[in-house]
């Protein structure tokens, strides 16, 4: 499978070094190309495509090539701190730095792995070896990507919502990572459906998250747009579904207000699922059903990629839900974007200790592995070790 994995990278659109690593001479700075309707007419239309629009296609069409997805690897320090005091290791930069070079020095894991998203620590970090992890993605023939949320706070006269801040200075911070050498960029905000979801929460989810859109696409990034619907609650998959309608709605109405390029963008939606609580179970091929068909209902074809999040089901769930969805032809590239669902059994396999750092590696790689065939529609679940079948909801989950 390596080597048709390997045909198939090759035959994707990958970006050039010169194109997204640190060093490029000249930041361009956005312009914008107008088409305006009749000059008599009091409100003109206006479509606007920077002088990005070209890169940002490309760049979404790279990270949503075929067998590839995203590792999600851009747990703030305090959650990543959680992550190794799972395994014992305190959270210092040092360690962190040893597990984030484990992850990226994984040997052809740019054969499964197409983009990665990164804390920003991350990305002006080095490895081990005092090697540039972005120059390290590159060299893997994958894109790194950045987080640029900064999390999320209580919305004033919701049900005990949340709303996600970031929007002061995203500018400047996303001109200034495109120099470092990301490529896209990653905003995460959440629906609560046991607290509603209010109406207000629904729209500040959706305004927050196209603001964060046009801004990145101004600067050069690709956003990822990821309004996580939670696995919160005890409800069944039909109420999951009717939520789900109501916020991609809200979204992509947004995103067209604030004059967002959709073929220069990538989703990170929830799977519709039953609740994490609820006595109703799906199986994969109910969860695909219910997937598709809301992404039928409300994503426009020229979405390049849905990079599915886990949100907390078990590594083997996960990708058994995204193999169930690829099982037919989609009209977008119908993928990955794991944190947890590739990382759990790679970290309680290296446990800190120098000496495990290869069969972590080999851990991570067969995960990675497992959900490229997912995207092509070829998982078959051989060879899956208990501790990848297990649940990992977290209530309320932060990063």
């Amino acid at each position: 499978m390596a080597s048709a994995s390997a045909t198939l990278l090759k035959s994707s659109p990958v970006l050039d070094k010169s194109e997204w690593v640190k060093g490029t001479q000249n930041l361009r700075q956005p312009s914008a190309s107008v088409v305006r309707c009749n000059p008599s007419t009091p409100s003109p239309l206006t479509i606007r495509a920077g002088s990005y629009a070209d890169e940002l296609v490309k760049t979404a069409k790279t990270v949503a090539s075929p067998g590839r997805g995203i590792l999600a690897m851009d747990e703030s320090n305090a959650t990543c701190g959680k992550r190794l005091d799972s395994i014992g290791l305190e959270n210092t930069e040092a360690n962190r730095q040893a597990y984030r070079t484990l992850l990226v020095t994984a040997p052809g894991l740019g054969n499964y792995i197409s983009g990665a998203i990164l804390f920003e620590e991350t990305l002006y970090q080095s490895t081990v070896d005092g090697k540039k992890i972005v120059d390290v993605l590159h060299e893997q023939k994958i894109v790194p990507g950045i987080k640029v949320d900064k999390g999320l706070v209580p919305l004033a006269g919701s049900n005990n919502e949340s709303w996600c801040q970031g929007l002061d200075g995203l500018a400047s911070r996303t001109a200034a990572y495109y120099e470092q050498g990301a490529r896209f960029a990653k905003w995460r905000t959440v629906v609560s459906i046991p607290n509603g979801p209010s109406a207000l929460a629904v729209k500040e989810a959706a305004w927050g998250l196209a603001r964060y859109a046009a801004i990145s696409q101004e600067n050069g990034l690709v956003p990822i747009v990821e309004p996580e619907i939670l696995l919160d609650g005890v409800h069944g998959i039909d109420r999951t579904f009717e939520v789900a309608q109501k916020v991609w709605a809200e979204v992509f109405f947004y995103l067209a207000e604030n004059n967002v390029l959709f073929e220069g963008i990538l989703l990170k939606p929830s799977m519709v699922t039953p609740a994490a609580q609820s006595e109703e179970k799906a199986t994969p091929q109910q969860v695909a059903d219910y997937t598709l068909k809301l992404l039928h209902r409300r994503i426009p074809p020229a979405v390049p990629g849905i990079m599915f999040l886990s949100g907390g089901q078990s590594e083997v769930e996960a990708t058994l839900n995204l193999n169930a969805m690829n099982q037919s032809p989609n009209p977008w590239h119908v993928s990955f974007s794991y944190a947890r669902a590739l990382q759990n059994t790679c970290l309680k396999t290296w446990g800190g200790r120098p000496e495990n750092v290869k069969a972590a590696q080999d851990a991570l790689l067969f995960r990675a592995k497992s959900n490229s065939l997912a995207q092509l529609g070829k998982y078959n679940g051989d060879g899956e070790s208990e501790e990848a079948k297990k649940g990992m909801f977290v209530k309320g989950y932060v990063y």
